[in-house]
């Protein structure tokens, strides 16, 4: 059980527990912006943008690259609920450098048929990987 200098985080993709554990500190990216969450912070539920999660325990941080989701703060608890995450060795970097042409290619296209949202969010999640995987490799 998580004492007053840490809390529980548990990250949930839909294929796995991604990660569950006591943490002293987590750092994310919300909708609104970079988010750090510690011990005892307010009650908060808030949206999961593409980017790198920071998990601090003790001396070691551990990175995952995190797409989108929501996150629920308790004074004790985070919950993540994730589309995906992923650790920088899980990362295949030819599929992600794939996914970011092809996101790019339908940005410059101008097509008023494809989903700019979309695209560009596809854009972030492939550039967030190869950038995680290109850190530990």
């Amino acid at each position: 059980m998580a004492d007053n200098k840490t809390f529980r985080l548990q990250v949930i993709a839909p294929e796995r527990i991604f990660y569950e554990d006591d943490v002293d500190m987590v750092e994310l990216n919300t909708t609104e912006g970079e988010i750090g969450v510690l011990p005892e912070h307010i009650p908060l539920t808030t949206i999961v943008a593409p980017g790198v999660l920071k998990i601090t325990k003790g001396e070691e941080i551990k990175e995952a690259a995190l797409h989108e989701g929501f996150m629920e703060v308790q004074k004790t608890f985070v919950t993540i609920l994730a589309e995906s995450c992923e650790w920088p060795e899980e990362i295949d970097i030819k599929r992600a450098n794939e996914a970011k042409t092809r996101a790019e290619r339908r940005i410059k296209s101008g097509d008023a048929e494809i989903n700019m949202t979309r695209a560009e969010a596809a854009l972030k999640r492939s550039l967030t990987r190869l950038s995680l995987a290109e850190k530990y490799r």
